[in-house]
């Protein structure tokens, strides 16, 4: 795409990116799960109200990626919370990256990890992670174009079912 740019999310487009949220995990993961682990989730740790609140929390930030006024996807990376496993060093994650469906292999993924990359290392950061379910394929390769390899697992609790989440970094420098 090629009128797509980065914007910087403010508090201003918290509503946006908790619907976006929202409706793409669940089209995303709806078809693997059962319908009471989705809601579990959806209505407990996923609530437009928690989505909302991240985009101004201490040590998030949020970027859209917009074609026009059309935002059709965003990542959120945030500076806490490192695995153990990644040995102390200065590393950021990306907590989320996602597209709206009828946007996915148009290049909002790209531009969205390229945009990662070149903040972590303005940040003079080490490495980047993130977590993505062990049965992503499509997430797990597209990850590995990009450097990423993986060096730990930990459990994501979808309602009551216990998933593996592979972490994956890449070394920038």
């Amino acid at each position: 795409m090629e009128n797509l740019t980065i914007k910087y999310a403010t508090a201003a487009d918290s509503e946006l990116i908790a619907e976006m949220s929202r409706q793409t995990f669940y089209e995303t993961f709806v078809s693997f799960n059962s319908k009471e682990n989705m809601d579990k989730f959806m209505n407990e740790q996923f609530t437009k109200e928690i989505l909302m609140a991240e985009v101004t929390a201490p040590n998030n930030t949020f970027f859209l990626a917009m074609e026009g006024q059309e935002a059709l996807g965003y990542v959120r990376m945030r500076e806490y919370n490192n695995p153990p496993e990644l040995n102390g060093i200065n590393a950021i994650e990306i907590a989320r990256i996602y597209a709206v469906t009828n946007a996915i292999g148009k290049g909002i993924g790209k531009t969205l990890i390229q945009e990662c990359i070149r903040v972590a290392l303005a940040k003079k950061k080490e490495a980047i992670w993130l977590g993505v379910w062990e049965n992503n394929q499509r997430a797990i390769e597209f990850y590995t174009r990009w450097g990423f390899q993986k060096f730990a697992t930990h459990v994501f609790m979808l309602g009551e079912d216990p998933q593996t989440d592979w972490l994956m970094k890449k070394i920038l420098i």
